[in-house]
């Protein structure tokens, strides 16, 4: 067969230069396996023949096959520059992502500790100044990887503190959403607004029992009885003469346990004053125009129209 043939001139460095062999001849000739001149080495699989040379030239020779395999370069495909092991700014958005997502609070220090440790005990075999070099790389990446997310209102941050907002959704689920939190907030302003005027009842009622009480005591030129009067706030229960009712008291006199055998009700002073007519009625709408007047001087004069509207 046929046998291609380099010569090189004596290299005064000691790196070893990697050169395709160049094939001598007429062209288009059907060359047969290649055969290399160098000096008498073995290359690792390798299948060419090496025919020794009196020489001593420094390159080592390698065939077109050995090429990939000796440089690590494939044709087609470029290195990322900047890009180490693949582990980029879109890498570690990404498990920024799912750190802030998965915790809901944290901050940028709780973050960064964690992916180091992640990263650094998966590289533990690196030496101890390309460690420091990698952590440094990945607390900078962690501070990129925040800033996207924020500019992105993934995340919010107030301080120290980072806070998981969401992911970004389409116009339709987003208008959904928003009608959903609507609903539920106008539900919330339906029990707040009902709270409210409950503790105007109540205040309504407890002023207008201390309006009389007073009103009592200049008839009566004095207090009342110390049997005649109940302490608020109290608890009334009702039930049945033919119930037996079992009470248990504990030691320290701040338990009480009670067994009924029949049905019984429980009333507290809010319910007994508004029966005794000291909220005007307004709890059931049928209150006249003195008393809601009355009512108004009760309360503070901005929740006036609350009353208005009970009545």
């Amino acid at each position: 067969g046929n046998i291609s043939i380099i010569t090189l001139p004596v290299s005064s460095t000691n790196s070893p230069t990697k050169i395709l062999p160049k094939t001598l001849g007429p062209i288009n000739v059907n060359v047969g396996p290649q055969m290399i001149i160098s000096t008498s080495q073995r290359l690792t699989n390798s299948g060419s023949v090496l025919i020794g040379s009196p020489y001593n030239p420094a390159p080592a020779m390698v065939t077109q096959t050995h090429i990939t395999e000796a440089s690590g370069w494939v044709p087609g495909k470029r290195s990322k520059k900047g890009d180490k092991n693949g582990k980029g700014l879109r890498h570690f958005s990404m498990k920024v992502c799912e750190k802030v997502q998965r915790k809901g609070t944290t901050s940028y220090n709780e973050v960064a500790d964690e992916l180091v440790s992640e990263f650094t005990n998966s590289n533990s075999h690196l030496a101890a100044d390309s460690q420091a070099y990698d952590q440094k790389n990945i607390r900078r990446r962690v501070y990129d990887a925040l800033n996207v997310l924020m500019a992105m209102n993934i995340i919010s941050k107030e301080k120290k503190e980072i806070r998981w907002i969401g992911l970004p959704t389409n116009s339709a689920q987003e208008c959904q959403n928003l009608e959903i939190e609507k609903q539920r907030r106008i539900e919330r302003i339906k029990q707040k607004r009902a709270q409210l005027q409950e503790l105007l009842l109540q205040q309504i009622a407890f002023k207008n029992l201390v309006q009389r009480n007073q009103q009592n005591e200049q008839r009566n030129q004095g207090p009342p009885a110390l049997n005649s009067t109940i302490q608020l706030p109290f608890l009334i229960v009702n039930t049945s003469k033919r119930t037996v009712i079992d009470c248990s008291v504990s030691s320290d006199k701040f338990e009480y346990l009670f067994n009924f055998d029949n049905t019984f009700e429980i009333h507290d002073d809010s319910e007994v004053l508004k029966r005794m007519g000291m909220s005007f009625g307004l709890e059931e709408g049928k209150c006249s125009a003195e008393d809601l007047r009355t009512a108004k001087s009760l309360v503070p004069k901005a929740l006036e129209g609350y009353i208005t509207g009970k009545a």
